[in-house]
C-alpha cells in the first residue's frame, strides 16, 4: 500500500500494520502487534527522512507465512543510492540515529534489497510469532484474514473508508 512521504504517512502506515495484525489474530495490545508496529514505525520514519524523492510515495507490504509463524514487513522507497547501515551514532548525545539499532534488536531478521517494481530499495524485517525467546502474547493468524497473506500485495481496501481518505490526502 502506498503512503505519502510525510510524518503523517508514516503514522498511517504504522496504524495500518497494527490494524492488519489485529485482524489476523494479534490483538493491538499483544507483544507481536506492538513489536511489529514499532519496527514499522522506524522503517517508515527512515523512508520519509532518508528515502524521500519529491513526488514519490513509500510503500508498505505486510505478509505472513501460511502457518502464521513468521510475519514480514517491507518498506520500499525510490531512493536507491541511500542504503541503510546499522551503526551507533558517532555522538552519544545525538537525538537521532538509533532507529535501525532498535529494529535490529527487535526483529528476528532484517535486511535491504533492491525494490521489485522499479528504482529504489526495500528495507524489510521479519518477526517470528512463536519464538520461545520472546515474551509475547501469541496467537496464530486466522486462515481467512482480512489483510492479504503471504505473497499477495496489501490493498487499500482493508483500511476503513475514513483512513483511506486520510491516506490519500
Amino acid at each position: 500500500m502506498a503512503f505519502t512521504s510525510t510524518p503523517r504517512g508514516a503514522r498511517l502506515a504504522r496504524l495500518f500494520v497494527a490494524h492488519c495484525l489485529d485482524s489476523w489474530g494479534h490483538p493491538y495490545d499483544s507483544g507481536v502487534n506492538e513489536t511489529l508496529a514499532l519496527i514499522t514505525a522506524e522503517l517508515c520514519a527512515n523512508a520519509v527522512r532518508h528515502g524521500w524523492v519529491p513526488g514519490r510515495d513509500f510503500h508498505v507490504r505486510l505478509t505472513t507465512e501460511a502457518d502464521g509463524g513468521r510475519l514480514r514487513v517491507e518498506v520500499s522507497d525510490t531512493r536507491a543510492e541511500r542504503r541503510p547501515a546499522v551503526t551507533a551514532p558517532a555522538d552519544p548525545d545525538a537525538e537521532s540515529g538509533r532507529g535501525l539499532l532498535l529494529v535490529t534488536a527487535l526483529a528476528d531478521d532484517r535486511g535491504v534489497t533492491d525494490r521489485r517494481s522499479g528504482p529504489g530499495k526495500t528495507v524489510w524485517a521479519v518477526l517470528e510469532t512463536a519464538s520461545g525467546s520472546r515474551s509475547r502474547t501469541l496467537r496464530q493468524a486466522p486462515v481467512a484474514a482480512p489483510c492479504r497473506p503471504a505473497d499477495e500485495p496489501v490493498a487499500t481496501r482493508y483500511l476503513p473508508e475514513e483512513e483511506q481518505r486520510m491516506a490519500t490526502n
